[in-house]
């Protein structure tokens, strides 16, 4: 069976008055249709430039990215792509920002109000439809942010940190939040986190990165039944993969500072 998403050595390096920095070292990855899967690393170890690979904004230096077995390296629209922040339009309604994908790919916003709205009461949004940004919380907002996400006409969604800024309770509700969207659209979602237990809670499957460069130092297949009650991360397999990602992180961690 073809694979969803196929990065085949993607590698990305950048020019400096110093001579060429490799940001990326040469990366494989093969990602199955509805899977969830997670990449973690410490900062600069090149997720976030691995994202933008695969999302066409960055032009890989070596390798190609193919969907369904098309090369799309380097063309924007195939995949959907969500930030840390929100990056709502303050001056846009909440249901208009739902809309805004919608309407960048073409769709009348009379018709993407009328798609997204069901939606906005499906999933906890109800009431809030004609409110502005500064008058809705961080958990809101990621929420409104993430259906518009998922509403654009693409298989593939990028979740870089979504919930990275957000408090601990918030966080754990838009975990369980958004494997309920992942379980409902049925979209092959690739996300980024810093949090390791966030990143076994959620996945299929977890690429864990190093720096200097960046590159995969080891990949783990969450073998966790699904759904996920909120207790599993005090179960002693999910300790076992947890203690052994956090071993791999600092290992790599002070070799690289060494």
């Amino acid at each position: 069976m073809t694979p969803k998403l196929r990065v085949e050595q993607v590698a990305v390096s950048f020019a400096t008055r110093a001579g060429a920095f490799q940001a990326l070292a040469p990366v494989d990855l093969t990602i199955r249709a509805g899977s969830f899967t997670t990449l973690i690393g410490p900062s600069g170890c090149g997720k976030s430039t691995l994202f933008n690979v695969i999302a066409g904004l960055l032009p890989p230096s070596e390798g190609r990215v193919f969907i369904d077995g098309q090369d799309v390296s380097g063309l924007i629209g195939r995949v959907g792509y969500m930030l840390q922040k929100d990056l709502l339009l303050p001056w846009r309604t909440l249901v208009d920002n739902v809309a805004l994908g919608m309407e960048i790919q073409g769709t009348r916003l009379k018709d993407a109000r009328a798609r997204a709205l069901p939606y906005l009461r499906r999933y906890g949004l109800g009431g809030f439809e004609t409110q502005y940004p500064a008058a809705l919380s961080g958990g809101m907002r990621q929420r409104a942010a993430l259906l518009r996400t998922l509403l654009t006409d693409t298989d593939v969604i990028l979740l870089d940190e979504p919930f990275g800024a957000l408090d601990a309770q918030t966080k754990h509700q838009m975990q369980e939040w958004l494997l309920q969207l992942w379980a409902d659209f049925g979209k092959t979602v690739i996300f980024i986190t810093h949090d390791v237990e966030e990143a076994i809670y959620l996945s299929d499957e977890v690429h864990v990165m190093a720096s200097r460069p960046g590159r995969i130092i080891d990949s783990l297949d969450i073998a966790l039944p699904r759904p996920r009650p909120r207790d599993i991360v005090t179960d002693p397999a999910f300790v076992v993969i947890k203690q052994y990602c956090l071993s791999l992180l600092t290992r790599h961690e002070h070799a690289d500072a060494a």
